[in-house]
């Protein structure tokens, strides 16, 4: 059984919830109290603690929250808030850089600890922003860390709090935060530059200030019994006095060839392909995101299950072409790319890497013979050095 001090937090959250008379609140955080106690070997003191619970229920109300249902936006009705399911989360970790990886254990650190934070009076918010482009895991590592911490994951996208009569909005924010503030658990805020793109309206312009700082002021106020994690895609959009209320920040770009190497790897699994066929496809998918990885592999196993197959580089070619077909991603080799068997295809993987991209290779990829992959090259100009010479034999 732990020390005594790791369940210092669920009692100061207890004993204040019962000074506020908030019912909700002891409740809940008792009911917590209880599973800790079960988790670390101590059942006969979680199974007194939920009788207790059981014994008072009709005379335990809460005052002014219903804990089993969510705010609601008031004109539409719609659940500001969505309690993310993490029982089926049984994924990997994200795959992150060395620096990434230890800012998050950091974090997830730093949050084990918070009881002892609070017994020496540190109330400070703990809050992560994660930014970067779409695809790239915010999301995934949200859960991740929920799940890392055995903590429920409410998930609002604040373009959805947003309401069209901006003084609901204000309301909608105190009502998520007065929520969340009840219940042990992480906070996570979708699409967070919507506050940023609301600041840029020019009208109503004196109710949008309001808005903005009501949602800082709840973000202040929710103190250490809440974790937050936001999420944006355009942290450009977001001014100083938001940056300073995240304590710890994660920047999550378009994975380095390292990584995109790590992530075939590991999301090709069971699926046979070389080390040289990882590192070529490492390349070919450069400034593609990580979920665009996923999603390929996926495909690759499916096609390797219905055609009761092996599948191969060439199949990987094909659906990397036909994810970034009319994407117009920047940084992406196979955005200009049309559909493979075709010698423009020939030409510029040789101009690319004629070390990596030699003519077996290329064979392999397009489903050409070498020989063609040779004569096309030659017929454009190229190709014609000694060091290729010789690999002709």
């Amino acid at each position: 059984m732990k020390e005594p001090q790791v369940y210092l937090s669920e009692l100061f959250r207890i004993i204040s919830g019962a000074l506020r008379l908030d019912i909700a609140k002891v409740r809940n955080y008792t009911s917590f109290l209880a599973d800790k106690l079960e988790a670390d070997g101590d059942k006969p003191s979680a199974e007194r603690i939920r009788k207790l619970l059981s014994d008072n229920e009709q005379q335990l109300h809460p005052v002014n929250l219903n804990v089993n249902t969510v705010p609601v936006d008031s004109e539409t009705r719609f659940p500001l808030l969505e309690d993310i399911k993490l029982v089926e989360f049984n994924d990997s970790k994200t795959i992150l850089t060395e620096d990434q990886r230890n800012i998050v254990d950091e974090f997830i650190n730093i949050a084990k600890s918070h009881a002892k934070f609070e017994a020496y009076g540190i109330d400070s918010p703990l809050a992560l922003l994660i930014y970067g482009p779409p695809g790239c895991g915010k999301t995934h590592l949200a859960r991740e860390i929920a799940k890392e911490l055995k903590l429920r994951l409410f998930l609002t996208r604040l373009d959805g709090l947003i309401s069209s009569y901006l003084g609901s909005t204000s309301k909608n924010i105190r009502a998520v935060f007065e929520y969340v503030k009840s219940i042990p658990c992480i906070l996570f805020l979708d699409e967070f530059d919507a506050l940023a793109k609301l600041r840029d309206d020019t009208q109503e312009l004196g109710e949008i200030k309001r808005v903005v700082n009501s949602f800082l002021q709840n973000l202040d106020s929710i103190g250490i019994e809440t974790i937050v994690i936001a999420a944006t895609n355009h942290h450009h959009l977001l001014d100083s006095a938001v940056w300073r209320r995240f304590n710890y920040r994660i920047f999550l770009d378009y994975p380095a060839a390292g990584l995109r190497e790590t992530m075939w790897n590991e999301f090709l699994k069971p699926l046979e392909f070389s080390s040289h066929d990882i590192e070529i496809l490492s390349d070919l998918s450069e400034g593609f995101s990580g979920s665009d990885i996923k999603e390929i592999c996926l495909q690759l196993k499916r096609k390797s299950i219905s055609d009761n197959r092996s599948v191969s580089l060439e199949d990987a070619f094909i659906s990397l072409l036909r994810l970034s077909s009319g994407n117009g991603e920047k940084g992406r080799f196979l955005s200009t790319f049309r559909l493979p068997n075709n010698q423009e295809a020939v030409n510029k993987l040789r101009n690319r890497n004629s070390k990596l991209y030699s003519h077996a290779v290329i064979a392999n990829l397009i489903g050409i013979s070498k020989a063609t992959a040779h004569r096309w090259c030659r017929n454009a100009g190229g190709d014609i050095n000694a060091e290729q010479k010789q690999e002709l034999g």
